[in-house]
């Protein structure tokens, strides 16, 4: 049976492709299970997701790994997600080095409990220099938080002299985000059957994409992430302007 990976147009790939990991809880609960099961459960899915965009050459993939609001969780279901984190970067720490893939960390991670901060910190600078691929870890984040940060931080130089209120334009506005080394979001895919985008990189998702799939994040797998990509594939991408002006080239 043909894979949906070789209908997949090599030339018209996303550049980069964000995830909302949505359903470990209800996936536990539909076994009869606690919540921190379907955690746990939930990292095989990554490593498809991982393995896939190396496969066809994503150059950029975003995890929505932890939440700003997640800190609410029960204080159980957090320590079990940070345990996780830092276990799970230990073991794949090889694996995403070997693919030649760059980790990057977005978020305020000053909130995370110091050994994952480590951890992190130390295959970040591990992967520095790889160019395979990049994979963004959104831990402890939240877009409005992002945001009002970025204006904070503008304001502050604006009043000090350093920047003119003239010369605030989009390019000046993105690089005061988590994201500035990062290119806009193409293709954003949430899993759970959920339909919304929970503080997600809204800035960065001004014209991308956007797919709900009814499927749980443990049950998400290769062939359903080559499905997305090649559903993107098949959507006008207009940026504002109509079809006739694309065909024209205008």
């Amino acid at each position: 049976m043909q894979s949906i990976k070789d209908k997949i147009n090599s030339a018209q790939l996303p550049k980069h492709v964000a995830i909302i990991m949505d359903g470990n809880g209800r996936w536990a609960k539909s076994r009869g299970e606690e919540r921190t099961f379907g955690h746990k459960n939930a990292i095989k899915a990554v490593r498809d997701v991982v393995n896939a965009c190396n496969e066809i050459h994503i150059p950029y993939l975003t995890l929505y790994t932890f939440s700003s609001e997640n800190w609410k969780r029960p204080n159980e279901e957090v320590n079990t997600l940070m345990s996780l984190i830092s276990e799970t970067l230990l073991l794949e720490a090889e694996e995403i080095f070997s693919k030649g893939l760059r980790l990057h960390v977005i978020g305020d991670i000053e909130k995370l409990p110091e050994l994952v901060r480590e951890q992190m910190q130390q295959l970040v600078n591990i992967t520095k220099d790889n160019t395979r691929g990049n994979l963004i870890l959104a831990l402890s984040y939240g877009s409005q938080s992002e945001i009002l940060n970025a204006v904070k931080e503008i304001s502050s130089k604006v009043k000090s002299g350093e920047l003119n209120e003239d010369e605030i334009t989009e390019e000046v506005f993105e690089n005061h985000l988590y994201t500035k080394d990062l290119p806009p979001v193409d293709l954003l895919i949430r899993t759970s059957g959920e339909v919304r985008i929970s503080n997600f990189l809204l800035w960065q998702i001004a014209y991308a994409e956007l797919q709900f799939l009814d499927i749980l994040w443990p049950d998400f797998g290769k062939e359903n992430f080559f499905q997305c990509v090649y559903d993107f594939q098949n959507k006008e991408r207009r940026f504002g302007k109509t079809s006739e002006q694309l065909d024209e080239n205008i």
